[in-house]
């Protein structure tokens, strides 16, 4: 692993993420009544920084369960403060803030990371600034939401079975998309890596996590969903060699003649990104997903 540019914390690196997702809500939005999130102004879909993160946490727990180092402090039915207590333990009890906050980058793998606000009454652990950062993903073209009627043959008590005279069927809703190829942008910063304490390793499995995380959040309302591109931009120095956005730009996306509606991946032609002429020798690129 040595090697490999893409997982070196002592570099800045810029990466463009593509997934897809057929029959399924990529992310509700709990304000439209968990329909899949879509820009009211273009129609395009939305899959908020968040949701992507909580993806990457997932299976990060999953995939490094009880190994020390790679706890995730944001997990469900979590208490803060309480987590943010196994550092004040490890401690000793009585640390200073900037103690707390360097043993919670040590303790969790997602402070270390995308960084956390932890300066809470009880235990406080000041606030960590992440390195790994995500832009929402947008989708190439306009989604149409569908918000579908579902049965079911059952009831939940007795009291709905009398009130329907026997017929124990219920109506239900079910939000999704028929396809959706979406594109996200992320950036890792080498100056907060290092104030963090991110390794190779942690990089390494941020990549794995990119690619592996939709095999393992798999569900009946999320349909079909998989990466279909990961590519890292690799610079030569902490700082960088180039603009993010004219390494991103080189990134194109388009429908096939004559496909009018897009409904699977094969539908587009992706002209993968590269390295611009003056950027040559400054930045590297690695293919880690393609197609």
């Amino acid at each position: 692993m040595a090697d490999n540019i893409y997982a070196d914390p002592t570099r800045r690196h810029d990466f463009i993420l593509i997934f897809d997702v057929t029959d399924g809500n990529p992310n509700g939005d709990p304000d439209a009544g968990n329909l899949p999130r879509t820009d009211p102004q273009t129609g395009h879909g939305i899959v908020t920084d968040v949701c992507l993160k909580r993806k990457v946490r997932n299976y990060v727990q999953i995939a490094k369960e009880d190994m020390e180092g790679y706890d995730i402090y944001v997990q469900e039915k979590a208490v803060l403060s309480q987590q943010q207590g196994r550092a004040y333990t490890a401690l000793g009890g009585k640390p200073s803030v900037a103690e707390a906050r360097q043993k919670m980058c040590d303790l969790f793998y997602d402070v270390r990371l995308f960084g956390a606000v932890m300066s809470l009454k009880d235990n406080n652990a000041g606030q960590v600034r992440g390195p790994v950062q995500f832009t929402f993903a947008r989708s190439i073209d306009p989604v149409q939401p569908l918000d579908i009627s579902i049965t079911r043959m059952a009831v939940a008590t007795v009291k709905e079975a009398e009130a329907q005279g026997g017929d124990n069927r219920t109506m239900g809703r079910k939000s999704l998309l028929p396809y959706g190829l979406y594109v996200a942008h992320g950036f890792i910063s080498a100056a907060f890596t290092k104030q963090t304490g991110v390794t190779r390793d942690d990089l390494d499995l941020l990549w794995n996590a990119l690619q592996m995380m939709w095999d393992v959040d798999h569900s009946a309302a999320r349909g079909l969903m998989a990466c279909r591109g990961l590519y890292v931009f690799s610079h030569n120095s902490p700082l960088g060699d180039a603009p993010a956005h004219k390494l991103f730009d080189t990134l194109n996306i388009r429908k096939r003649d004559g496909v009018e509606t897009a409904r699977r991946y094969e539908d587009y032609i992706v002209e993968r990104p590269r390295i611009p002429d003056a950027y040559v020798g400054k930045v590297e690129l690695t293919t880690l997903v393609d197609g």
